[in-house]
Order: C-alpha cells, then structure tokens, then sequence
C-alpha cells in the first residue's frame, strides 16, 4: 500500500459485513421507571410481531453460515411479554448453521419466576440482571408508583439461583465517590453472578445526564481494578475489554486492531425498523436525518439491509465520527471511535469526536487501570 493509500485509508472507516450480535426489542413497555432510562416510550405497550421475527430469522441463519450469532432481547422489559410469547418470538430462529445461534436477554429480574427459569433452562438464554448495587445505589430503579424495586430484583435472582440458572450484572452507576466500586463489587460477587458490567450514568434519550462534579471516574475504575485483583472470582466486562487492548498493545498488534471494520451492533425495534448502529438512537428523530433507521425487516430483507447500510446518510456520518477520532485521538486504538448516540445526544452530530462518554468510560478507565499499577509496582 503507498503512502497516499494509506492517507486515504485513515479518512474514512468501514463497517463490517455482518455482525456478531443482534439486539431486539420483543416490547417497548417496562414495568419500572428508572430516573435515568434514555428510553422515550417505555409507558407504551407495542409488541413486535411474528412477521418481524421470522424476517429477522432468515437473516440472522444467513449470518450464522459465516460466525457465531447472540441474538440479545432488550427493551422496554423483554419480560413484560410473559413466558408464553417470549417463547414464540425465540423459536423461529434456527440453532445456527456452519455456526450456532444463541440467545440472551437483559433484564431488571423483577418479573422471574419459575416458569420464567424453565424457559431459560430449555431454549436456552443467557440472563443479563440490570441493578445498581447496594441500597441506595439502586434508588433511581423505582416502578411506575415511585416505589423502590430492589426487594423484587433480589427474590428474582434467588430464583435464579435455585434454579440454577448462570447470570451477569449490568450496573448503572451515578455515584463515583470513594468507597462506591468497593460496595458495588462487593454487592456483584455476593449476588452470585459470573460477570459484572458498569455503565456509567451518561447524558443519553430522556435522560439529562448527571452534574460534571458527580465523582472522580478516575479514582472509580482505579478502585475497581484494585477490588478485582484482590479478588478475581467474578469478571468485569470493562476491565476485560481494557486488559485485552492493553496485551494487543504490547504484542505490537495494536496498528491492526486500529484498521479493524467497525463492528456493528445492530437493533431491529418492536416495528422491525432496522439500526446498524447506535441502538439508542431507536425511536428519535434528527431534524437533519429524520428517524434514525436504515429501513424495515418487513420491506427488506435483513441481509440487503446490513450491506447497504454504510449508505445511509446518518450511518455515514456516524463512520465520518469514527474517522475523526482516528485523527483526533490518542485513545483510538482502544475505543475505536466512541458511541454514535453519545455523540449524537452530547453533541447534535455523529460525526463529533471527543464526549463525556468518552472521557468517564475510556478515558478514566485506562488512566485507572495504569495509576493503579503504579500504585502496586512503584
């Protein structure tokens, strides 16, 4: 490749073919109201449709025939649907082709039980538990009376539990004061869970964000990896993604990673509109772009829909965003260009760069990691 080529290479940015993971929201409802949910219509009841998924089914073999597929249930509540329709909407897709097809769904487990747990055992799912932490940790997950729900997500992940059934957690975390990842990884590893997985509280949707002065992130992911090397039993699926780029770094791979396609995360919504990316742009609008949707499942088939969708114009300029952050930022190589809708909410653009998003969740987090290696190798 020339110079010139490769200039030219580093100005644009690619998307994958296909992708790994699917998300699909079997509802738009949600039986809590959460302070911080970005969702603008979890009150509404809509419920996606056979036709939707068997059109989603086709494409999703077709992709299985070249790597393995999860097919991720997310909401609203995926559980809102009851056992009976959940079922129905997982069976049309097949075990996979050359490769399996596997489900999973996240959950607030408020709504778990029994045959709730046999479902799981038998198609099978993996369950992804979203809750907070500890006591007030989890305040902002309160239902749609005001009443607080952690009593409820505990006796659903007992149930969990007794059946046997394996699950992560997925924190939401607002407070990143000294002391807060302590008692959140502590609260993980005593729940019983195999991986932990922290977001911080984010300016995203309906959600306005948390006041720039809510804690040192920092200072957070520092005490978060000190917790876990202490004490390794459950995963951490930030650190995970962060010691992997730090070892592809120092295998001197860290020039491939950065030439990687993006990889897409595609969600298909109750309505079988088609996202190729930033699945929490579903359900607004841009005044420059109009829906965030690169078409329908029900007029396209999903295939046709992933390989076109570098030509829809506000997925291009999503990949002009990650461009700019090539050229823009030392961080590139591990975050790869950040999140469309972060930028999107942050910013009004796509093609934006640097975020809070960015700097909370990226940034700090390998600053952590690295001051608190230095704290135990000085």
């Amino acid at each position: 490749m020339t110079l010139a080529a490769a200039a030219l290479r580093e100005l644009r940015a690619e998307l994958a073919e296909t992708p790994p993971v699917l998300l699909m929201q079997p509802t738009t409802l949600c039986n809590l109201d959460c302070s911080y949910c970005y969702l603008p219509e979890r009150k509404v009841s809509r419920r996606m449709s056979p036709e939707v998924v068997r059109a989603v089914a086709d494409g999703v073999r077709g992709w299985s025939r070249r790597h393995p597929v999860t097919v991720v249930w997310h909401g609203g509540e995926p559980l809102a649907v009851g056992p009976a329709y959940f079922r129905s909407l997982v069976e049309p897709f097949s075990p996979g082709e050359a490769y399996p097809v596997t489900h999973a769904v996240q959950t607030n487990a408020a709504l778990i039980d029994e045959a709730w747990c046999e479902l799981f055992a038998t198609v099978p799912v993996r369950v992804a538990v979203s809750v907070d932490g500890p006591g007030d940790a989890n305040a902002a997950r309160v239902d749609w009376a005001g009443q607080p729900t952690l009593d409820r997500v505990i006796s659903g992940i007992e149930t969990l539990r007794r059946a046997g059934i394996p699950f992560n957690v997925i924190a939401v975390v607002a407070d990143t004061s000294p002391g807060a990842a302590t008692a959140l990884y502590r609260f993980a590893c005593e729940l019983g869970c195999d991986g932990l997985g922290v977001n911080l509280a984010e300016k995203k949707g309906m959600f306005e964000g948390v006041p720039e002065s809510y804690g040192d992130a920092t200072a957070f992911w520092q005490e978060l990896s000190a917790c876990w090397q202490a004490d390794p039993r459950i995963r951490v699926r930030e650190l995970d993604h962060a010691y992997t780029y730090i070892r592809e770094e120092l295998a001197g791979a860290g020039t491939r990673r950065a030439d990687r396609p993006v990889v897409p995360l595609p969600m298909v919504t109750w309505d079988g509109d088609y996202l190729p990316l930033g699945a929490e742009l579903a359900g607004f609008r841009s005044p420059q772009h109009g829906s965030f949707t690169a078409g329908n499942v029900l007029q396209t088939p999903l295939a046709t829909l992933a390989a076109h969708a570098h030509e829809v114009p506000w997925v291009a300029e999503a990949l002009a965003g990650v461009a700019n952050c090539r050229r823009a930022c030392s961080y590139f190589t591990y975050c790869r260009g950040g999140q469309p809708a972060n930028k999107y909410f942050e910013t009004g653009r796509l093609d934006a760069t640097e975020t809070t998003f960015c700097h909370t969740s990226k940034i700090n987090l390998l600053e952590g990691i690295l001051r608190h290696a230095e704290h135990q190798h000085p």
